[in-house]
C-alpha cells in the first residue's frame, strides 16, 4: 500500500466532500448539535476539510489551535466523542471510501481522544 491516505481517500474534492457530511451530521445530531450552535458553517467546513486532508497526509497546512487547546475547558464526554467519531464514520460510508480506509481514519481519530475529552 504505497498510497497516502489521502490519495486512497480521494484527495481534496473527496476529502471536502467527506468533511462537509461530518459538519453536517454533527449539526444533526441531537447528541452533539448544540456544540455547534451559532457556527459559521462555511468555515467550520474549510477548517474540517483542511484538517483532515493535513491529518490522512495531504498537502494542506492546518493553522487552528491544537487538539488540547481547541478542546480545553469544553468537558466534551465520551458519548459526545462516540457521537463525532459515529458521524464521521457515517459521512465516509456516505462517500464510498473502503472498510480500510475507515480503519485508519477511526485510528486517527481515537489517537486524539486523550486531548479532546475531558481535557
Amino acid at each position: 500500500m504505497s498510497a497516502v491516505l489521502y490519495e486512497r481517500l480521494g484527495g481534496a474534492a473527496a476529502i471536502t466532500s467527506i468533511a462537509n457530511d461530518i459538519v453536517d451530521l454533527h449539526q444533526q445530531n441531537p447528541r452533539i448539535s448544540p456544540r455547534f450552535a451559532g457556527s459559521d458553517t462555511p468555515v467550520l467546513k474549510r477548517r474540517v476539510a483542511t484538517f483532515f486532508s493535513m491529518g490522512t497526509g495531504g498537502p494542506s497546512e492546518y493553522e487552528g489551535q491544537a487538539m488540547l487547546e481547541a478542546h480545553r475547558g469544553m468537558n466534551i464526554d465520551c458519548a459526545e466523542f462516540i457521537a463525532v467519531v459515529d458521524d464521521a464514520l457515517e459521512a465516509l460510508r456516505r462517500n464510498g471510501v473502503g472498510q480500510r480506509e475507515q480503519e485508519e481514519v477511526l485510528f486517527i481519530l481515537y489517537s486524539m481522544k486523550a486531548d479532546i475529552v475531558k481535557v
